[in-house]
C-alpha cells in the first residue's frame, strides 16, 4: 500500500467479547483499497463476528476500527451506504418477487425511477434470472436465492464487499456468474470469509488466519 494512501480497513487491537468469551482479541491489520482480504479459520474463531463489525451490525468491545475513512462505531451511519454485505442469510422477502426485492433495496439506497429499473435489469441479466424475476422468491431454489442476494449486495455499487461464504448453494455455473459481480478486479475492496482456501486463496492480496484461543496471523 502506498505510504500516502489511507487503508480501506484499519484495525488496531480490535476486541469483541460475548459474556466471558473473547470472539476476537487484539486484532490489528491494514487492508489497502481495491484489494481482497481472505479470512480463514475454524468455526468459532470469530470470522463472522469480524464481518459483522465491519458491516456495522455489531459493536466492537474494544480497540479501534476505521472502514473507508469512517470510525466505528461512531460513524457507522456514514459507512452503511458504501458497503455491500452478503451474509449467511440472503436478506430477501420471500413473498416478494425477485424484481420487487431489488426495487425495495434500491429505494433504501435512494435509487429510483429509470435508473433503478435499468440497474435491476442489468443485474438480473448478469445472474441469468431475468426470465424468473417476476416469481416470488419462495419459489426459487437456494442457488437462485443466492444469485439474487448477490444482486442485492452490489445493487448500489458499494466500495466495500463483505462476503461470508459467497459460494454457498452455488453450482459451478453459479460460481462463475457470481465472480463477474463480486470477484476480484472489479474496483471493490473485498473481505471474503471462507472455509474453502483452495478456491479463494489464489485471489487474495492479504490473508487473515483466525484461531480459537490463539493470536491472529496476517500475511
Amino acid at each position: 500500500m502506498p505510504p500516502d494512501q489511507e487503508p480501506a480497513i484499519r484495525l488496531v487491537g480490535l476486541r469483541r467479547v460475548y459474556g466471558e468469551r473473547a470472539a476476537l482479541e487484539d486484532l490489528s491489520l491494514e487492508t489497502a483499497a481495491g484489494s481482497s482480504l481472505v479470512v480463514l479459520g475454524p468455526n468459532g474463531a470469530g470470522k463472522t463476528t469480524l464481518l459483522r463489525i465491519l458491516a456495522t451490525l455489531l459493536r466492537p468491545t474494544g480497540g479501534e476500527a476505521s472502514v473507508l475513512g469512517c470510525t466505528l462505531p461512531g460513524e457507522a451511519w456514514k459507512l452503511r451506504g458504501k458497503i455491500g454485505y452478503l451474509g449467511h442469510e440472503p436478506l430477501l422477502y420471500r413473498d416478494l418477487t425477485g424484481r420487487e426485492n431489488l426495487r425495495f433495496h434500491a429505494k433504501l439506497h435512494g435509487i429510483t425511477g429509470a435508473r433503478a429499473e435499468a440497474r435491476i435489469e442489468e443485474l438480473l441479466e448478469a445472474v441469468k434470472l431475468s426470465h424468473r424475476g417476476d416469481e416470488r422468491t419462495y419459489e426459487f431454489s437456494a442457488g437462485m436465492r443466492q444469485r439474487l442476494a448477490i444482486c442485492r449486495c452490489v445493487l448500489h455499487e458499494p466500495e466495500l464487499l463483505l462476503l461470508d461464504e459467497p459460494d454457498s448453494n452455488l453450482d459451478i455455473e453459479g460460481r462463475e456468474i457470481a465472480r463477474t459481480l463480486i470477484g476480484p478486479g472489479a474496483g471493490h475492496t473485498r473481505v471474503v470469509v471462507t472455509h474453502d482456501p483452495d478456491r479463494f486463496l489464489p485471489e487474495a492480496d492479504q490473508v487473515l488466519r483466525l484461531a480459537i484461543d490463539a493470536p491472529a496471523v496476517v500475511s
